[in-house]
């Protein structure tokens, strides 16, 4: 059957581990507990319910991340309980969630007077004296205590010696990472960094190009910082093949006036980073970047939050704050954080897009439709605005709307790329929700053309022309690819063992259909074709459990509750007969075996 659309992308990532829990892992801790372990530091005319309501509300909205709604009680909580560390803990980091870091800061310096504090502690007091360019107290908290580990305490000293003047010294501290096993790689982008800061363009390119040590995988930021470096050193051709061969004909604005000014051989500013609080900014974004999808939520966006406090206008630094609350389904706080984005910045589009998605998954479609088809009007150059209008569209089962909003992006996008693919196939899936097979086909066979062996691709168009019940040998060929693609997939493996039935080939079906509900065991829909597949066999007993299961787990798309109540009454042989069809068993057709 169909699976749905879900894509994703899994990294591989080489960083030390966080060693804090955040404020559920504190908030489970029993509140009689809490209550005896604060009893002395509590006022003797503050009774313990002034305490317990507050910190009861502030533990079941700590528990859920909530932080708007966390913090205010904590505070409250606090008030009844001073210099409680559990307490000053959870109220630290939901104002951190909240991108309230200054907030957090007297909050980490009173537990950094405790025994072994939270890490958290030790990263916002570090990123409070960058930000006041004390480097020289960043170093003395280096000296005294780990920050973050081997990565995180290299970079943030290579970075506070340049503040202080000491070239020499900080390019050493760069070189003891780049020589530390799992983080060279770091290590020399910063490097680079820091030498295009210091005017040695010709030392960052030399790095940035893979010359020093092989190539280095640059991220967004990085190949703009290779772009006006190279702008530097007159090299404006190389440049222009490398927007061509990173990003494609399909340019935002910032990488559209990039690469006019390269074309009209422009030397650009180098303003990835600027200095050395930049240089720390630009670190904390990148553990962000790296560690999300891979740790904790919370954890990573202590990164986040802490790049934004040193350079506020790392506007990619925003749009992954507001990412990262939306996946801890905090949906107001990541419309607030996308909304932080000025109109006049050349990723604005891209934060309307992720606050209209916010709201979507909060239940509030209407208004991000409206949202997303206001955007449309305004940045409706851009191809990305389209698609995402037409995929809150599909979401919302405005099929028709979805194709339209997805005819609008084929049209901007030129002549279609291999990542392409999956524009075709979501609006060949609103057109066959909309009974239009004719596009819907061509549309999975465009998909199929730029994306030949994609699972989802090939079971969705084998599926579909099973139930159409047409070029059934191709059918089964495309779902056997999409199998061998995605062996551990129940819709796809359902696929399989359904086309088998389709083609009379029953005995072969009961395999992958007793496997696709082994993946799937509460899919209505799988337990319904597996008791069809049995009842072709005769295991007629087993049929009927199995249809009994699917009428529990239903009601689902494309599941006909009343035929299985009529399969349970008479047998699907007899249904057979009523519909037209051929029974399975024609000798018992005439009663529910």
């Amino acid at each position: 059957m169909p699976d749905p659309v879900r894509p994703s992308a899994p990294a591989a990532r080489a960083l030390r581990a966080p060693v804090r829990g955040g404020p559920v892992a504190a908030a489970s801790l029993a509140l009689t507990l809490l209550l005896s372990a604060t009893a002395g530091a509590q006022r003797a005319d503050a009774p313990a319910r002034d305490f317990a309501g507050p910190y009861l509300a502030a533990r079941a909205a700590a528990a859920a991340q909530d932080y708007a709604a966390a913090a205010p009680y904590l505070a409250a909580a606090l008030a009844a309980a001073p210099g409680n560390p559990l307490l000053m803990d959870q109220l630290m980091t939901a104002r951190v969630g909240l991108g309230d870091v200054p907030g957090a800061v007297p909050l980490a310096r009173e537990l950094s007077a405790w025994p072994r504090p939270p890490q958290a502690v030790r990263l916002i007091l570090v990123a409070d004296a960058v930000a006041a360019g004390d480097a020289e107290a960043v170093l003395a908290q280096l000296d005294a205590v780990e920050v973050g580990g081997p990565l995180v305490d290299g970079l943030i000293r290579a970075w506070a010696l340049m503040g202080t003047g000491r070239m020499t010294q900080a390019l050493e501290a760069f070189d003891a990472v780049v020589a530390t096993p799992g983080t060279g790689s770091f290590g020399l982008y910063h490097k680079a960094l820091a030498l295009a800061i210091a005017g040695d363009v010709e030392g960052a390119e030399a790095i940035l190009s893979g010359a020093v040590a092989g190539p280095l995988p640059l991220d967004r930021r990085g190949v703009i910082a290779r772009l006006q470096i190279l702008s530097q050193l007159g090299r404006h051709a190389p440049a222009l093949d490398i927007v061509e061969a990173a990003f494609g004909p399909e340019l935002d604005p910032e990488l559209t006036a990039l690469r006019d000014a390269l074309e009209a051989g422009e030397t650009l500013d180098f303003t990835v980073v600027t200095d050395p609080v930049d240089g720390t900014a630009e670190l904390f974004f990148m553990l962000a970047d790296v560690l999300r999808g891979d740790a904790d939520n919370e954890y990573v966006l202590l990164f986040s939050r802490l790049a934004e406090f040193l350079r506020p206008d790392h506007v990619q630094a925003m749009l992954l704050s507001a990412r990262l609350l939306d996946r801890m389904e905090q949906h107001d706080l990541a419309v607030a954080a996308f909304g932080r984005v000025d109109s006049d910045q050349p990723l604005y589009h891209e934060a309307r897009i992720g606050a209209a998605e916010s709201m979507f998954s909060d239940g509030r479609q209407d208004d991000a439709i409206a949202l997303m088809q206001d955007l449309a009007e305004s940045h409706g150059r851009f191809a990305s605005v389209h698609v995402a209008l037409g995929d809150l569209l599909r979401r919302a089962e405005r099929y028709a709307e979805a194709a339209d909003a997805y005819d609008e992006a084929v049209a901007r996008i030129g002549e279609p790329q291999p990542r392409h693919w999956f524009l075709f196939y979501t609006r060949a899936i609103a057109n066959e929700r909309e009974d239009r097979w004719t596009l819907a086909e061509a549309d999975f066979r465009k998909a199929l053309v730029l994306n030949p062996d994609h699972p989802h691709v090939l079971n969705y168009l084998g599926y579909s022309l099973v139930e159409r019940r047409e070029n059934l040998d191709e059918a089964l060929d495309m779902i056997e690819r999409a199998v061998a693609g995605a062996p551990d997939n129940g819709y796809i493996t359902d696929s399989l063992g359904w086309v088998l039935y389709r083609l009379g080939r029953y005995d072969e079906a009961v395999g992958p259909m007793e496997r696709a509900v082994e993946l799937r065991p509460t899919d209505a829909v799988i337990n319904d074709h597996l008791g069809d597949v049995y009842w072709a066999v005769g295991r007629f007993r087993e049929a009927r459990f199995q249809w009994r299961r699917a009428l529990s787990f239903g009601p689902a798309d494309d599941l006909d509750m009343d035929r299985i109540r009529r399969k349970l009454e008479v047998g699907l042989d007899k249904v057979l007969i009523e519909e037209g069809a051929r029974p399975h068993h024609p000798v018992s057709a005439g009663h529910a075996n």
